[in-house]
Protein backbone atom coordinates (compact mmCIF):
# COMPACT_ATOMS: atom_id res chain seq x y z
CA UNK A 1 0.00 0.00 0.00
CA UNK A 2 3.10 2.44 1.23
CA UNK A 3 4.41 1.72 -2.65
CA UNK A 4 1.74 2.19 -4.35
CA UNK A 5 0.90 5.54 -2.86
CA UNK A 6 4.52 6.16 -3.23
CA UNK A 7 4.15 5.41 -7.29
CA UNK A 8 1.02 7.85 -7.78
CA UNK A 9 3.00 10.29 -5.60
CA UNK A 10 5.61 10.38 -7.79
CA UNK A 11 3.72 10.17 -11.25
CA UNK A 12 1.43 12.70 -10.75
CA UNK A 13 2.38 16.30 -11.12
CA UNK A 14 3.16 17.91 -7.87
CA UNK A 15 0.37 19.69 -5.94
CA UNK A 16 1.33 22.73 -3.62
CA UNK A 17 -0.50 20.43 -0.86
CA UNK A 18 -2.48 17.17 -0.54
CA UNK A 19 -5.64 18.50 -0.63
CA UNK A 20 -4.94 21.54 -3.03
CA UNK A 21 -7.40 20.68 -6.23
CA UNK A 22 -5.88 21.62 -9.93
CA UNK A 23 -6.08 25.26 -10.52
CA UNK A 24 -9.23 27.29 -12.09
CA UNK A 25 -12.99 27.86 -11.27
CA UNK A 26 -14.72 26.36 -8.27
CA UNK A 27 -11.73 24.02 -7.41
CA UNK A 28 -9.33 27.45 -6.34
CA UNK A 29 -11.88 28.13 -3.64
CA UNK A 30 -11.78 24.78 -2.30
CA UNK A 31 -7.81 25.08 -2.41
CA UNK A 32 -8.03 28.34 -0.43
CA UNK A 33 -10.31 26.90 2.57
CA UNK A 34 -7.43 24.58 3.02
CA UNK A 35 -10.23 22.29 4.11
CA UNK A 36 -8.92 19.58 6.55
CA UNK A 37 -6.93 22.21 8.30
CA UNK A 38 -9.84 24.62 8.74
CA UNK A 39 -12.05 21.72 9.95
CA UNK A 40 -9.51 21.17 12.30
CA UNK A 41 -8.90 24.43 13.97
CA UNK A 42 -12.52 24.46 13.83
CA UNK A 43 -12.52 21.35 16.50
CA UNK A 44 -10.74 23.30 19.14
CA UNK A 45 -13.93 25.88 19.52
CA UNK A 46 -16.56 23.17 19.73
CA UNK A 47 -14.07 21.47 22.00
CA UNK A 48 -13.73 24.52 24.35
CA UNK A 49 -17.53 25.11 24.28
CA UNK A 50 -17.66 20.99 24.61
CA UNK A 51 -16.37 21.59 28.17
CA UNK A 52 -18.13 24.57 29.52
CA UNK A 53 -20.41 23.90 32.25
CA UNK A 54 -23.84 24.19 30.04
CA UNK A 55 -23.61 24.58 25.75
CA UNK A 56 -25.88 26.86 24.30
CA UNK A 57 -25.96 25.26 20.48
CA UNK A 58 -27.06 28.60 19.05
CA UNK A 59 -23.55 30.26 20.54
CA UNK A 60 -21.68 27.32 19.87
CA UNK A 61 -23.15 27.64 15.87
CA UNK A 62 -22.05 31.08 16.02
CA UNK A 63 -18.72 30.66 17.45
CA UNK A 64 -17.89 28.06 14.75
CA UNK A 65 -18.80 30.37 12.07
CA UNK A 66 -17.06 33.40 13.46
CA UNK A 67 -14.06 31.18 13.34
CA UNK A 68 -14.61 29.66 9.83
CA UNK A 69 -14.95 33.22 8.77
CA UNK A 70 -11.79 34.48 10.61
CA UNK A 71 -9.48 31.52 9.82
CA UNK A 72 -10.86 29.54 7.48
CA UNK A 73 -11.97 32.66 5.25
CA UNK A 74 -9.97 35.34 5.81
CA UNK A 75 -6.56 34.42 7.35
CA UNK A 76 -6.33 31.76 4.08
CA UNK A 77 -7.26 34.61 1.49
CA UNK A 78 -4.94 36.76 3.06
CA UNK A 79 -1.67 34.61 2.80
CA UNK A 80 -3.01 33.59 -0.54
CA UNK A 81 -2.62 37.02 -1.69
CA UNK A 82 1.18 37.03 -0.32
CA UNK A 83 3.01 34.88 -2.56
CA UNK A 84 0.31 32.71 -3.99
CA UNK A 85 1.33 29.41 -1.98
CA UNK A 86 -1.54 27.53 -3.80
CA UNK A 87 -1.15 28.62 -7.30
CA UNK A 88 -4.81 29.66 -7.39
CA UNK A 89 -5.99 32.16 -10.01
CA UNK A 90 -8.20 34.21 -7.65
CA UNK A 91 -8.10 37.63 -8.72
CA UNK A 92 -5.78 39.84 -6.14
CA UNK A 93 -9.48 42.19 -5.83
CA UNK A 94 -11.46 39.25 -5.23
CA UNK A 95 -9.01 37.62 -2.42
CA UNK A 96 -9.36 40.95 -0.76
CA UNK A 97 -12.65 41.28 -0.87
CA UNK A 98 -13.42 37.65 0.82
CA UNK A 99 -10.68 38.86 3.57
CA UNK A 100 -12.39 42.07 4.38
CA UNK A 101 -16.14 40.48 3.93
CA UNK A 102 -15.17 37.60 5.72
CA UNK A 103 -13.68 39.32 9.00
CA UNK A 104 -16.50 42.40 9.00
CA UNK A 105 -18.71 38.85 9.44
CA UNK A 106 -16.77 37.35 12.25
CA UNK A 107 -16.73 40.74 14.25
CA UNK A 108 -20.47 41.21 13.60
CA UNK A 109 -20.97 37.85 15.10
CA UNK A 110 -18.68 38.30 18.16
CA UNK A 111 -20.23 41.84 18.90
CA UNK A 112 -23.54 40.18 19.07
CA UNK A 113 -22.14 37.87 21.28
CA UNK A 114 -21.04 39.95 23.26
CA UNK A 115 -24.30 41.61 23.53
CA UNK A 116 -25.86 38.61 24.46
CA UNK A 117 -23.18 36.84 26.65
CA UNK A 118 -20.50 39.30 28.28
CA UNK A 119 -19.06 42.90 26.59
CA UNK A 120 -15.78 41.49 28.05
CA UNK A 121 -16.20 38.77 24.92
CA UNK A 122 -15.36 42.12 22.32
CA UNK A 123 -11.54 41.55 23.99
CA UNK A 124 -11.54 38.06 22.29
CA UNK A 125 -13.16 39.61 19.12
CA UNK A 126 -10.98 42.40 19.03
CA UNK A 127 -7.95 39.83 19.58
CA UNK A 128 -9.26 37.58 17.14
CA UNK A 129 -9.56 40.78 14.25
CA UNK A 130 -5.96 42.21 15.28
CA UNK A 131 -4.11 38.59 15.31
CA UNK A 132 -5.39 37.00 11.65
CA UNK A 133 -4.21 41.21 10.13
CA UNK A 134 -1.08 40.70 12.00
CA UNK A 135 0.33 37.06 11.36
CA UNK A 136 -0.81 36.73 7.76
CA UNK A 137 -0.03 40.05 6.67
CA UNK A 138 3.22 39.65 8.89
CA UNK A 139 2.72 43.15 10.12
CA UNK A 140 5.58 44.47 13.23
CA UNK A 141 8.46 42.88 11.34
CA UNK A 142 6.53 39.65 11.21
CA UNK A 143 6.91 39.40 15.18
CA UNK A 144 4.04 37.42 15.32
CA UNK A 145 4.12 35.25 12.13
CA UNK A 146 5.92 32.60 14.13
CA UNK A 147 5.12 29.01 15.50
CA UNK A 148 4.81 30.31 18.85
CA UNK A 149 2.13 32.66 18.25
CA UNK A 150 0.58 30.24 15.17
CA UNK A 151 0.20 27.72 18.24
CA UNK A 152 -1.42 30.27 20.61
CA UNK A 153 -4.00 32.03 18.27
CA UNK A 154 -4.83 28.69 15.78
CA UNK A 155 -5.35 26.31 18.62
CA UNK A 156 -5.10 27.89 22.17
CA UNK A 157 -7.49 30.88 21.55
CA UNK A 158 -10.54 29.24 19.75
CA UNK A 159 -10.59 27.14 23.11
CA UNK A 160 -10.80 29.76 25.26
CA UNK A 161 -13.24 31.66 23.00
CA UNK A 162 -15.51 29.18 22.31
CA UNK A 163 -15.67 28.30 26.45
CA UNK A 164 -16.00 31.77 27.74
CA UNK A 165 -19.33 32.06 24.87
CA UNK A 166 -20.39 29.61 26.55
CA UNK A 167 -19.47 30.20 30.22
CA UNK A 168 -18.82 34.11 30.31
CA UNK A 169 -15.87 33.24 32.32
CA UNK A 170 -12.83 30.98 31.91
CA UNK A 171 -11.66 27.91 34.40
CA UNK A 172 -9.22 25.16 34.69
CA UNK A 173 -10.63 22.49 31.86
CA UNK A 174 -10.83 25.93 29.50
CA UNK A 175 -7.13 26.25 30.38
CA UNK A 176 -6.33 22.59 29.98
CA UNK A 177 -7.72 21.59 27.30
CA UNK A 178 -6.51 25.29 25.25
CA UNK A 179 -2.82 23.96 26.23
CA UNK A 180 -3.57 20.65 24.58
CA UNK A 181 -4.69 22.55 21.31
CA UNK A 182 -1.49 24.73 21.54
CA UNK A 183 0.36 21.81 21.29
CA UNK A 184 -0.99 19.80 19.04
CA UNK A 185 -1.02 22.84 16.75
CA UNK A 186 2.58 23.13 17.13
CA UNK A 187 2.92 19.16 16.06
CA UNK A 188 0.89 20.49 13.38
CA UNK A 189 3.31 22.94 12.40
CA UNK A 190 6.32 21.25 12.62
CA UNK A 191 4.69 18.60 10.74
CA UNK A 192 3.46 20.62 7.96
CA UNK A 193 6.38 22.84 7.06
CA UNK A 194 8.86 20.58 6.18
CA UNK A 195 5.68 18.52 3.81
CA UNK A 196 4.91 22.55 2.94
CA UNK A 197 8.76 23.01 1.45
CA UNK A 198 8.61 19.87 -0.40
CA UNK A 199 5.52 20.53 -2.26
CA UNK A 200 6.31 24.43 -2.67
CA UNK A 201 10.10 24.89 -2.77
CA UNK A 202 11.78 21.92 -3.80
CA UNK A 203 12.80 21.08 -6.95
CA UNK A 204 14.87 18.26 -6.84
CA UNK A 205 15.69 15.21 -3.84
CA UNK A 206 18.42 12.88 -4.65
CA UNK A 207 20.06 10.44 -2.77
CA UNK A 208 18.75 6.73 -1.65
CA UNK A 209 18.67 4.62 1.20
CA UNK A 210 20.18 2.11 2.75
CA UNK A 211 18.70 -0.57 4.32
CA UNK A 212 20.37 -2.91 7.75
CA UNK A 213 20.11 -5.78 5.55
CA UNK A 214 22.05 -4.07 2.50
CA UNK A 215 18.60 -3.20 0.31
CA UNK A 216 18.67 0.21 -1.22
CA UNK A 217 15.43 2.23 -1.89
CA UNK A 218 15.97 5.44 -4.19
CA UNK A 219 14.64 8.80 -2.06
CA UNK A 220 12.45 11.03 -3.30
CA UNK A 221 10.46 14.05 -2.43
CA UNK A 222 7.54 11.99 -2.01
CA UNK A 223 9.28 9.55 -0.21
CA UNK A 224 10.29 12.12 2.53
CA UNK A 225 6.47 13.45 3.01
CA UNK A 226 5.11 10.42 3.00
CA UNK A 227 4.80 9.41 6.64
CA UNK A 228 4.50 13.66 7.89
CA UNK A 229 1.77 14.14 5.37
CA UNK A 230 0.20 10.98 6.69
CA UNK A 231 0.35 11.81 9.97
CA UNK A 232 -1.17 15.07 9.07
CA UNK A 233 -4.34 13.65 7.09
CA UNK A 234 -5.21 11.25 10.16
CA UNK A 235 -4.80 14.13 12.46
CA UNK A 236 -7.26 16.51 10.25
CA UNK A 237 -10.07 12.88 10.50
CA UNK A 238 -9.30 12.57 13.92
CA UNK A 239 -9.88 16.03 15.53
CA UNK A 240 -13.46 16.46 13.92
CA UNK A 241 -14.80 12.88 15.13
CA UNK A 242 -12.84 13.77 18.65
CA UNK A 243 -14.99 17.30 18.73
CA UNK A 244 -18.26 16.05 17.34
CA UNK A 245 -18.43 13.66 19.64
CA UNK A 246 -17.55 15.47 22.70
CA UNK A 247 -20.32 18.16 21.63
CA UNK A 248 -22.79 15.03 20.88
CA UNK A 249 -22.23 14.05 24.34
CA UNK A 250 -23.88 17.13 25.45
CA UNK A 251 -26.66 17.42 23.89
CA UNK A 252 -27.53 13.00 23.91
Amino acid sequence: MIQRRLRREEAAPPRPAFYALSPGGWRDYWSLLHPPYTLWHLSYAALGAAVAPRVDGGYLAATVVAFFLGVGVTAHALDELRGRPLRTRIPPGALMALAAVALAGAVALGALGAARVSWWLLAFVGFGAFIVLAYNLELLGGWFHNDLWFGLSWGAFPVLTAYFAQAATIRWPAVLVALAAFFLTLAQRRLSTPVRDLRRRVAQVEGRIVYGDGTEAPMSAATLRLAPEAALRTLSLAMPLLAGGMVAARFL
